[in-house]
């Protein structure tokens, strides 16, 4: 008989240090054996055969190859559907029971439900732990026990009950010799998967730096160090939220520690409000009747607009796979303000695009773009896009670097669409839309 196993099945958590699932996983009494499945049902929907995240995973998963092989183990790498790669695991291994991390997504619920009552078939137990948020689901309520729906009182709520513990981490290291011995297993090549390597660069894991001045430079796209560029990170878990959370609630400035909590509010939004995935969270702005001219939006897409700031975003998007923060919500609010391009299409255009693409993060800011989400903020807030260069670019450094033509007028688009007329557009069309509720 085959030695008994537990399995540890990696997904958003790509890291051995402060692993909530993988620690409980070490200490189940049973060899542990690391798998991740390459899921076609992702990966087939990515239209971009170089796609800058495929790569990435691919390169973790070759480091977390090389550290586990310290243990004479490695990890079990599948390519298929998550059914059919679990089909093969549970013939392959003698396994007594399944440990993994929560993720909140509508897909990866479904996935996980499906996957449960498929192992208990077996006999097989799948426990699943809090390891990608500081507080997840129920954890930060109102006292009624329903969900905040507007930020602040959220922020509020959520430092009110954090405690020391919740920032504490797992001591993975600790039992990494309760890995299953293995020889090499054979990982499928990025080509076996059907992408090529991407170019792109990657960003490191240094944030440190950045917190102590981040209020003061963060909304500046021409400061090299004014953010850190984590989001990839978090997104496919090569850092431990818990350090993270840790080294900024510890600074003087709270503020980025707050874009944090801004990321759990959103995730606790999309795990309760699930339909805002494409549906507006006001349901009434499903009314809008959008103009999604093909044209328009193929000039937002390559930064053709006329505007600089957003053509600046939106080529640095197209080139490095990353977009400023500040100037995400310039071109969002453009996009479906200016344009009235419904905000599904530029949120599928980032989901493609941006290399720290999380759904709820995504969802939730081009909704406050769009005015359709939980914000609180009147529908006729439309950014001015030559007040917000003149405001956070006022030297023309980001966009000298990423619009060069900008300063010959024989070269550069005029604007698209002129900025007072978009906004009288823009308000009758939502004035219209929120009349039609009543």
């Amino acid at each position: 008989m085959p030695q008994k196993i537990s399995i540890f099945w990696f997904r958003r958590d790509l890291r051995l240090d402060d692993n909530a699932g993988l620690y409980h996983a070490l200490r189940s009494g049973h060899p542990v054996l690391p798998l991740f499945i390459f899921d076609t049902a992702i990966l087939d929907k990515l239209e971009d055969k170089d796609d800058a995240r495929a790569t990435f995973i691919y390169q973790t998963l070759s480091a977390l190859s090389l550290q586990l092989k310290k243990y004479h183990s490695d990890i079990l790498v599948k390519y298929n559907t998550v059914t059919h790669a679990w089909d093969e695991v549970l013939k392959e291994y003698n396994i007594t029971e399944v440990y993994t991390n929560h993720d909140y997504e509508p897909y990866a619920r479904e996935r996980d439900a499906a996957i449960r009552k498929k192992l208990a078939v077996s006999g097989i137990a799948l426990h699943s732990y809090k390891d990608q948020v500081i507080f997840e689901k129920n954890e930060v309520v109102k006292n009624d026990g329903k969900p905040y729906t507007v930020f602040t009182p959220y922020k509020r709520r959520w430092y009110e009950k954090l405690k020391p513990f919740y920032l504490q981490s797992y001591p993975t290291e600790k039992y990494l010799r309760n890995l299953y011995n293995t020889e090499s297993l054979k990982m499928p090549s990025l080509q076996q998967i059907g992408f090529t390597e991407s170019r792109a660069a990657f960003p490191d894991k240094e944030y440190r730096s950045v917190i102590k001045n981040y209020a003061e430079t963060r909304d500046f796209p021409a400061q090299p160090k004014g953010t850190s560029h984590i989001g990839l990170h978090l997104r496919f878990g090569t850092v431990s939220i818990r350090k993270l959370a840790s080294d900024a609630y510890q600074a003087d400035d709270k503020t980025w520690l707050n874009e944090l909590i801004w990321r759990e509010f959103y995730m606790m939004i999309l795990y309760h409000f699930p339909k805002t995935a494409g549906h507006a969270f006001k349901p009434e702005y499903d009314n809008i009747t959008w103009r999604n001219n093909e044209h328009e939006f193929e000039a937002w897409c390559k930064g053709q607009t006329g505007y600089p700031l957003v053509d600046a975003g939106m080529r640095e998007l197209n080139a490095t796979g990353y977009m400023h923060n500040r100037v995400r919500m310039v071109v969002a609010s453009f996009l479906s303000k200016h344009l009235l391009i419904d905000w599904r299409w530029g949120e599928r255009y980032f989901a493609r695009k941006l290399l720290d693409y999380e759904m709820a993060s995504n969802v939730g800011g081009w909704q406050w773009a769009a005015g359709s989400g939980t914000d609180a903020a009147p529908y006729f807030r439309v950014f001015n896009p030559e007040i917000q260069l003149k405001k956070f670019d006022p030297n023309l450094e980001y966009v000298k670097k990423w619009v060069p033509e900008y300063a010959d007028f024989s070269t550069y688009p005029k604007p698209i669409v002129e900025h007072a007329y978009a906004r009288d557009r823009c308000l009758k069309a939502f004035k219209k839309a929120l009349a039609e509720k009543h």
